[in-house]
């Protein structure tokens, strides 16, 4: 899957939500917490990390690229 950022950057936790991967806000927070999520091919506890184009994220099996 890929995403279009528009801006500078994106949180994770907000992109978890706006991708549909997270059903609401506790539930991204608790996927990163539960370390579920891998930014660029490393686990990933910050909810609030800063994502720029040319990030990969892997979460639940999904892969989103960020363009």
């Amino acid at each position: 899957m890929e995403f279009e950022l528009t801006t500078e950057y994106i949180e994770l936790i907000k992109l978890l939500k706006l991708v549909g991967i997270a059903e609401s806000g506790s539930h991204a927070k608790y996927l990163v917490e539960e370390g579920e999520v891998n930014v660029n091919d490393q686990v990933e506890f910050r909810k609030r990390n800063k994502l720029r184009k040319g990030d990969k994220i892997t979460v639940l099996g999904e892969i989103i690229s960020i363009i």
